[in-house]
Formats: C-alpha cells, structure tokens, sequence
C-alpha cells in the first residue's frame, strides 16, 4: 500500500471506465446502469470538532481515503468502479443533526454508504435513514446493542465494537480479579444506558454487585459531584463509561480527588488510544480495558498504521482502522458484484467471512449484522515501559470472536428480524 497524495474524489483509470460501459461489471454486474450515477459515493458522518473528535472525526475520512487508493492501487485497470467520491460532515454528536446530515447525504449527495456514526442516538437516527432510503450504513463509531436488537434493519450493518463486547471483557474480567463492588457512572443517553446494562448483566454474571446507577449530562466537563457520590458507597471500583473527551475529563477529576489512594480502582468501559495519548500513561497505568485493535499488536498492523501516520501525523485508534476496513469491503463486494445495488452488495456481505487488518477472524453475521471479529483485553503500561511514542497498551490476551459479541440468537431475542 502507497499513499503519495490522498484526495477526496478518485477517479479510476480511462481503460476500467472503458471496461464498465461497455459491460464488463465484474462477476455480478451486466453493465446496464449498474452504478448510480456512474459513481460510488462514500459518505463518513462524525464529530468533527467535539468531544469525540480525536478518536475519529477528521482522522477517519483520511482512513476512508487510504482505503480507496489502495482499492485503485490493487485493481488498477480492472477496477469496475467509473469513480470514487468521499464525502464528510460533522454531525456535533446530535442526532437531530445526524438524521438531517445523513438524509442530505442520501438525497442529495448521492451517498451510497455512510459509515462512523458516533454517538449511539445519532447512529441510530443514521441507521433508520439508511433503512428508509434503502442505502448502506455501517457504523463503526457508536457502541449500543440496539442496532443488532430491536433497531437492526436489512441495510446496516455493526461494524468495530458494541457495549456487550465491552462488558464481557473488561467488565467481566475486572470483577473474577477481585474487583466485585461496583458504582457505575454513565452518561444519560443511549450509549450510557446501553453500557450501564451491559456491565451490570456482566458484573453480576461474574458474581459481582452494581450498588449505584449514577447518570450524568452528555457531554459534560464536571464530574466531581458525580465521582463524590460514588466514593461516598466505598466501591472496590469504579467504572466509568464515558469516552473522548468526557473520559479524560473524568480520569483527570478522579486522580485530582485522590480516590485511587482511597483504596477505589477505576475501570474504564470504553477507551481509544487517543484517550491515553491525551493524558499519557500515568493517569491511566495499570488500567485494563478490552480494545478492539491496537496499532502495534503485530506487523501488519504497524505496518498500515505507519501509513496512516505519515499522512495523518498520529497513530490510528481503532475507529480509523475499522473505517478503513469498513471501506475496503465495501469496495470489494461492489468490485465483486459490479454494482453499488444496495441489495446486491447486502446480499454479497451476509456470511462473509473475511481477515484484513482490522477484522481478524472476522465474519459479517447474516442474521443480525453483527460484524464479529478477534477482540483483545489490554492493559495500559506504566511510564518505564513505553519504548516510543504511541507505545501505550499491552495486549494481555485475545478474545476469539465466537466469544466476544453477543449470540445471534440474544441478538433475536432481542427483537432483530431480518426477514427472509
């Protein structure tokens, strides 16, 4: 893979668009208007200048771009696909928002995929619009259950992460280590409430108890009286489900109120390397966390993420891999089907098995479009043992991805139907 300029419309060889006007679509297509508009569109909706910002945001439009070059780069002139647009938009974490960013998108900018979507209330907004305008969503940003529960549709798909696969590690693990008190402090809206459930069914599960359920404003920059109330119960732990910048609000107003010296542990539910490079290691040392890819786990992912740092400046958190992931596959079932039809590239997806560098083990569950993969139990090292910069976590062990997402018959149970 080479990225020697990345922009945001891609336009394939003259001799592939030669190839697709005159019919030869890929195994799928039969070249009649196999493409809307004569292009593929990509649309990645995220916050773009909030909290949320640093663990994807603007970083992940240029993942999403790394992967259309190198769809370009491998196919050269046999690529199907006339051409490639990347469009963005900010979506401030509000799903009103959302839900008019990606029906503009849709409508009027010809998307064929949105992908990201952080923010569970925007992402399920996002994947209502792409179920009613029968167009792609994969979302890679947002973390509730209920887009493989009750909210699932036939058009989106679950990509990077969820609150089940967070809470059956590091929930699960923290409390068979000893940790079996718990206050939860999360904030009040569908990404909390998911994630308050989800450890709480993990906790207990492991013979733990949750004695507080204390909400809080999303997005906040105050969490003193929240972290009092907490301490106040005398937990083993605490665990905190916020993320960005909400989390290293927290973890800074956790340390400053000297609650570790008090005997209470802090477990974090959701953490991206960008937290951690915020704050750096000593806030965080210590602290076990299930990630769902880490950058410098072996050598083809250091690798891509030393690609991605030469265009970027940074090391990618998960979020950016799974985008660029994301990207690549979608590309490679159109590649394969000859067609952006949202059905037929649905239909190439269901049961595909698949391993790049994001999706280890990975498979996209036709049932309830969960996207299930390898997911790892990480533990953030102390200053000494950083080797260079970005050198922050060490995988402690892997969780196969039979065993990390939730079944599909509690997807079901949860209320998915797919249909036939």
């Amino acid at each position: 893979m080479t990225h020697k300029k990345l922009v945001a419309t891609a336009v394939v060889s003259a001799s592939a668009l030669l190839l697709s006007a005159c019919g030869n679509a890929g195994p799928g297509g039969d070249g009649e208007g196999e493409f809307t508009d004569g292009k593929v569109v990509i649309g990645v909706l995220n916050d773009q200048s909030g909290v949320y910002k640093d663990l994807s945001g603007p970083n992940s439009v240029i993942a999403v771009e790394m992967a259309v070059a190198d769809y370009e780069e491998e196919y050269g002139d046999d690529a199907v696909i006339p051409e490639i647009e990347v469009i963005d938009a900010d979506h401030q974490n509000k799903p009103d928002v959302a839900n008019t960013k990606a029906q503009e998108m849709y409508e009027r900018q010809g998307a064929d995929i949105i992908l990201d979507v952080p923010t569970s209330s925007a992402a399920l907004a996002v994947a209502d619009q792409a179920n009613s305008h029968e167009k792609l969503h994969f979302n890679i940003g947002a973390a509730t259950t209920e887009l493989t529960g009750a909210q699932c549709n036939p058009y989106t798909f679950h990509y990077a992460y969820d609150t089940y696969q967070l809470a059956n590690g590091t929930g699960k693990t923290v409390t068979e280590n000893g940790d079996t008190n718990w206050q939860i402090i999360y904030p009040d809206y569908a990404f909390g409430q998911d994630m308050d459930k989800s450890f709480t069914a993990a906790i207990e599960a492991a013979g733990g108890t949750v004695g507080g359920h204390i909400a809080t404003p999303f997005p906040n920059d105050n969490f003193a009286t929240f972290l009092t109330k907490a301490a106040a119960e005398k937990p083993d732990v605490i665990g905190t489900m916020q993320a960005g910048g909400d989390l290293i609000n927290l973890v800074k107003q956790y340390g400053q109120a000297g609650l570790a010296d008090q005997g209470i542990s802090l477990a974090v539910g959701l953490m991206f390397i960008t937290d951690i490079h915020s704050l750096g290691v000593e806030p965080f040392k210590g602290v076990t966390f299930t990630d769902a890819w880490y950058w410098d786990m072996d050598d083809e992912s250091r690798a891509w993420a030393d690609e991605f740092m030469e265009e970027t400046g940074g090391r990618p958190s998960f979020a950016h891999a799974a985008n660029y992931s994301a990207a690549k596959q979608y590309l490679e079932a159109v590649q394969q089907e000859g067609s952006d039809d949202a059905d037929t590239v649905v239909g190439h997806l269901e049961g595909k098995e698949v391993d790049d560098v994001f999706l280890r083990d990975g498979k996209f569950r036709a049932e309830d479009h969960r996207v299930i993969h390898d997911v790892y139990l990480a533990k953030v090292k102390d200053a000494a043992d950083v080797t260079e910069e970005w050198d922050y976590e060490e995988i402690v062990s892997t969780i196969p991805a039979a065993e990390a997402f939730r079944p599909v018959e509690d997807s079901i149970a949860a209320g998915c139907n797919l249909g036939d």
